[in-house]
């Protein structure tokens, strides 16, 4: 049966989505590679590969997290 799943995400600039994940979110990094980066917190996993030329008023994609005490991530 189906267990999990993992997005696969486009990220413009590796520094800036490593930053708001870990610093701001608290996600713990699993892998930071050249153009890739795995992050995990609590029972949530998000890959992420660089795609610089992304324009996010292009980009259709979404994911949704659900979280309980959402005054606690500001």
């Amino acid at each position: 049966m189906l267990q999990v799943i993992i997005p696969k995400l486009p990220m413009r600039n590796k520094l800036k989505t490593f930053d708001f994940y870990h610093n701001t979110l608290g996600f713990e990094i699993l892998g930071d590679y050249d153009s890739y980066l795995l992050i995990r917190k609590d029972k949530i996993e998000l890959h992420f590969f660089e795609f610089n030329s992304l324009n996010p008023m292009e980009n259709y994609g979404h994911v949704y997290i659900r979280v309980t005490e959402i005054e606690n991530l500001y």
